[in-house]
């Protein structure tokens, strides 16, 4: 998506947002991550926002708008969302401003522990009812072993996509970006994590570990486990595959890795 900055917005859609936060001193344009026409950072009277936004006809505009109608639930681990506004052609979000960093996902990182508490804190996140957010088990049906799909269901809110770029670290670790919440079985944000560890350069056997701290991964039976992992694997081949950048063929290898070693655990196979 092409990434414009703050005033290249529309006159009106500039003039509704300072009617929320405040008349606007100062606006300076987020580094990284791609999926938003807007991601800015201004200053007004009432202090920072960090706004991002999309055209209102873009086929990704419906994801942001199930964001901002998910926020509201979400634990204190997630930036509070201040107001969300569809002009001039442009839906709109505006968030706290958080302090921080993307975290270090790397062996050792002290930003581990951090993550751990955020993630521990969703696990315990039940999804809303009224939001109508895709389930686990219809979203991975299509790469799922057959007959496994029903394995992911569950109530727990998950995020799904729990990259470094998109947890922030400060005192504390926060999780951002929610274009794919999902209700599903809590031990699949972990299984998700698994996947991120291993790009960050930990082993099978650690990233397992890291991921055994939650009981939800500790306790989910075998057989879920490696029928995600295929759907996983499945997944990410199919997205290596449309799309030959060098990050997408590692998370396809780590996720068939991560397979492989499921499958070939006691009690599977």
């Amino acid at each position: 998506m092409i990434r414009r900055h703050f005033h290249d917005l529309p006159v009106e859609a500039r003039q509704a947002i300072a009617d929320k936060a405040g008349p606007v001193h100062a606006a300076r344009t987020a580094d990284g991550g791609l999926n938003s026409g807007i991601a800015a950072f201004i200053d007004t009277d009432h202090g920072p926002v960090f706004v991002k936004g999309i055209p209102t006809n873009h086929p990704q505009a419906p994801a942001q708008r199930r964001e901002a109608a998910i926020n509201p639930h979400l634990p204190r681990a997630c930036p509070r969302l201040y107001w969300h506004i569809e002009t001039a052609g442009w839906d709109l979000l505006g968030y706290e401003v958080l302090p921080g960093r993307h975290a270090d996902y790397t062996p050792g990182s002290q930003d581990l522990p951090l993550v751990a508490t955020a993630i521990a804190e969703l696990q315990r996140t039940t999804a809303p009812a009224d939001i109508p957010i895709k389930a686990a088990e219809q979203r991975w049906a299509a790469y799922a072993p057959p007959g496994t799909a029903a394995l992911f269901a569950g109530d727990t809110l998950l995020h799904t996509d729990l990259a470094p770029h998109n947890v922030l670290v400060h005192d504390r670790a926060h999780i951002i970006d929610w274009a794919w919440p999902t209700r599903g079985a809590a031990w699949i944000d972990p299984a998700i994590l698994i996947l991120r560890l291993l790009e960050a350069g930990h082993t099978l056997v650690e990233a397992d570990a890291f991921a055994r701290q939650f009981p939800s991964w500790r306790k989910a039976p075998a057989e879920a486990k490696e029928a995600f992992a295929s759907a996983n694997a499945a997944a990410w081949q199919e997205i290596a595959h449309a799309d030959a950048a060098p990050w997408k063929a590692s998370m396809a290898g780590h996720a068939v890795a991560f397979h492989a070693q499921l499958r070939a655990a006691p009690g599977n196979g």
